[in-house]
Parts: structure tokens; sequence; C-alpha cells
């Protein structure tokens, strides 16, 4: 009985090991980005049988994990292995597995023990690092050792209040363990899966051009996911910066029509917001609703809300040098709150010309008469533009730091984002301006959903600004440039 002797062309086998409830269904919904393996629970014993799941890179399996069930009582499985008669631990840990006992009392461990043997080239022993050093961990640790398989300790949790990975450390130093990595399920060190696998090559060197394969895949695909998300974000921008919204002069003259108005514009902007959250939470691989934003705690949870707030717009005004121009709408007309909306008399020329050259300059003039008389158009201000672009790139940091195994939504507060280092956000949205001209531009309309998405919009001139718009904001996603790692 002893482990598959797997050419290096096929998937890397990594037994995922433990203590009940160390986090190892945790770990590898955030090492596979899948939100829906197995199950995660604060309960003990959630896993009862072992479990294969595969990272998938370039549309290949590279490595394939198995969950197993935790361990749960070493301390006696250890004192029933040393009664066994054999020359080695390894043949130990085997007559264990043909005898009665795996099937009866340490049924669970007999599981974990026959993965690690004969599915694995390895293992990755996960650790609450929450839980303070017991007798069961160390024999834990010196079972797992007896069979005769690479261990990577995996320390869990280690940004939870009052983690002890420093104890840790300490026992699995003692424990000959020396290669260890730190790793947080639920929110997870930037880098932290290449540096794992990059470990792991120093236990298993005939692996080691895999593993680094691995590595540069995993670089690949989170630059790939950056791109995509800033994609995601130009694209909400460009359709914001397009809204153009008008109303004549006798509906605009009745105040409850005109409140109606600019409500139906907030509430398309706010559309557009939320399609960019989902398309974000899509690009990382999460479900919809996993992500609740919000910026003051008075909006509970609805964070587009805060696109309209006058002192967040007034903020936002002054990192583009607008000054106190921000919130000036406010009960400008009517009760009408304008922040962040610009409202004014409708005069594309353009537009008019289109539709009128073919009736003679007289039917024109009227028309253009009729919109400086009365037409009425609203749009969005700047500093709403530059509230959506720092929310949205704030998302995506977060979403590129958050767990797959977290239980809990996302709760992005909006704290520390701003713009840093080579990115300037009066660059961003003044590259927006050739879509003010452009209300064929806005994608669709708000709110269908699945039929909105992918909807083509503005021909080659808009994609074109969208490219550059997301070279531009990619900077401003990066977690390394805003931490400056």
């Amino acid at each position: 009985m002893t482990a598959p002797d797997h050419p290096a062309t096929e998937p890397l086998r990594i037994a995922v090991v433990g203590h009940t409830n160390a986090g190892k269904t945790s770990l590898l919904r955030t090492l596979t980005r899948n939100v829906d393996f197995g199950e995660v629970s604060d309960r003990p014993g959630t896993t009862r049988h072992a479990e294969a799941i595969d990272l998938r890179l370039a549309g290949a399996t590279a490595v394939r994990f198995i969950d197993t069930p935790g361990l749960e009582d070493s301390v006696a499985l250890l004192e029933y292995l040393n009664t066994l008669q054999a020359d080695t631990r390894p043949a130990r840990v085997r007559a264990f597995l043909q005898g009665p006992e795996a099937r009866e009392a340490f049924e669970q461990e007999a599981k974990v023990l026959r993965a690690l043997l004969e599915q694995a080239d390895a293992a990755m022993y996960v650790v609450d690092t929450r839980e303070p050093v017991l007798p069961k961990h160390r024999a834990e640790l010196e079972i797992l050792t007896w069979c005769a398989r690479p261990v990577m300790p995996v320390l869990n949790f280690v940004r939870a209040p009052g983690s002890r990975h420093a104890e840790w450390q300490r026992a699995l130093l003692e424990a000959n363990l020396h290669a260890q990595v730190q790793f947080d399920a639920v929110a997870p060190f930037v880098g932290a899966e290449r540096t794992l696998y990059g470990d792991l090559a120093t236990l298993l060197p005939a692996r080691r051009a895999q593993l680094g394969e691995i590595v540069d895949a995993l670089a690949l695909e989170a630059a790939d996911r950056q791109q995509a998300a800033a994609r995601v974000v130009a694209e909400s921008l460009v359709d914001v910066a397009a809204m153009r919204r008008s109303i004549d002069a006798d509906e605009f003259s009745d105040p409850l029509r005109q409140k109606a108005f600019v409500r139906a514009f907030q509430d398309d902007v706010r559309r557009h917001a939320r399609r960019a959250v989902d398309d974000l939470l899509a690009v990382y691989a999460f479900r919809p609703g996993d992500a609740e934003l919000e910026t003051i705690p008075e909006l509970a949870g609805r964070w587009e809300d805060d696109l309209f707030n006058p002192e967040a717009l007034v903020e936002a005004g002054k990192k583009l040098g607008l000054g106190a121009v921000i919130g000036a709408g406010l009960g400008a007309v009517a009760d009408v709150a304008l922040a962040g909306l610009s409202l004014g008399a409708a005069t594309t020329l353009g537009a008019t010309l289109g539709g009128a050259i073919s009736g003679g300059w007289r039917p024109l003039w009227r028309k253009l008469e009729n919109r400086l008389n009365g037409v009425q158009e609203l749009t969005a201000e700047d500093a709403v533009l530059a509230l959506l672009a720092e929310h949205l790139a704030g998302l995506a940091r977060a979403l590129e730091q958050r767990g797959h195994a977290a239980m809990g939504r996302l709760r992005y507060t909006g704290e520390g984002q701003g713009v840093e280092g080579d990115v300037r956000l009066e660059d961003v949205i003044g590259a927006l301006a050739p879509a003010r001209g452009h209300p064929d531009w806005e994608r669709g309309e708000p709110g269908l959903g699945a039929k909105w998405l992918g909807r083509e919009t503005g021909g080659e001139d808009r994609r074109e600004l969208v490219q550059a718009l997301a070279r531009q904001l990619r900077p401003l996603l990066s977690v390394e440039t805003i931490n400056g790692d």
C-alpha cells in the first residue's frame, strides 16, 4: 500500500488534513475559488468523508485536493499505534488501516490516513491558530509524520483576534516541520497562494517545475481578473457619463413631476452601479449578494445612495479641484435636490441637425428655440463619477482580498479608499469627456438584468474609450499599488 507514483505531467495530489473544524474546507474554497464546495460551518465534524476538488488552470487540472474529515481522537490513536508490531512507523499505520479498529473506533482517522497514504503526494496540515496548542494537536502531527509523506503546515485564521500563530510556529518547529505558510481562508494575504505553492516545491523537489508553472498561471489569472474588473468599472463610468434625460417645459413646471424626473435619473445611476457590483462579483467568482457595501451606517447597505450625498459629493469635488461648486444645485429648482446632477437647457445641436436637416432652416430653428426655451436636460456631474469610480475600485480591491470561505457578507465601508501612486482621479474623470456627447453610449435600459449584459452600444469609438479607461484604472484596482507592496 504505497502512494501512487504520479509523473510530473499529472495533477499534483494534496491531502488537506487537520483537526476537526480547523478550516480545511474553507481553505479549499479559497484556493479553488469555489464558494459552493463542501459545507462550511462552525459546527465540529462538518466534513465526514474524503472529497476531491480540482484547481483548474488554463482549462486543465493542476492540483487535485482531497478534503478529509477532521482528526477527532488522535491521542488515543497514537497510543494504539504504539501497541502494533511492525518494523517501521509507516508499516504500523498500514497495519492499523488493515485492522478492525480502522472500521470502528478510529473510522474518521482511518479515512484521513488512507487518503494520505494511497492518494496523495503530500499533505497540507491546516491549523486554526485561534486554538491553543494541545496534546491532541501534537499527537496529530506525530501521526502524520509516520505516513512518510511531506507535510506542509498551513496556519489559518492568522488575522483573527486572539490568533496564537507565534505559539503554533514554535510547536511546528519542535515537530521538525520547518516549511510552513501563513494563510487566512477568509481574508487571504496578497500573493499567499503563490507563496504556498512556492514553498511546496521545497518539499517536493521532483515537482518543482510543475509547481513553478502553477505559480505563473496563478499570477496570470490574477492579472486577468484585474483587467476584467477594470473593464467593468470603465463600462459603468461610461454608462453614467453618457446619461442624459430630457423633460419638456410643461412637465417641468409641475413640482411633483420634477421630483419624479430627478428620482428616476438617480435610480438609473444606481442601477448602473448595482450592475457593476454584480459583474465584479462574477469576475472574482462570488455569488450575487455576497457583497454588502455601505459607506455610512445610515444607508443600511445601499451604498449607491451615497452617490448623491451632498457631503460625499463635496469631498469628491475637492479631489477634482471643483471646490464649492459641488452641491450648489441643492434646492435650486423648487424642492428638487440636484446634488451631483446638472440641469440645464437641452441644446445638443448635433442631435437636432440629424433629425431636422431635411425640413429646412426654419423648422430647425424652431426646434432649437423650443429646447432653449424650456426643454430641460439632466446629466451627472463629475463628482458622481468620481464617487462611483472610488467605490467600484475599492470593492474590486476588497474582493481580491476576500476568501471564498467567508460565511458572512462582505461589508465594504470605504475606509482607506482613494487614489494613490500614479493614478490621478481628475485624469480618470477627464478621460470620460467623449462620453458626455454620446448619450447613445449608455448601454440599454438599466434594470434589465441578463438581457442587458453584453449588449453592444456605441460602436468602435465606445469600445476604444472603455479599453483606454480600463488601462488607466488598473493601478487603482491593484492591492499592491494601494498598499505599496
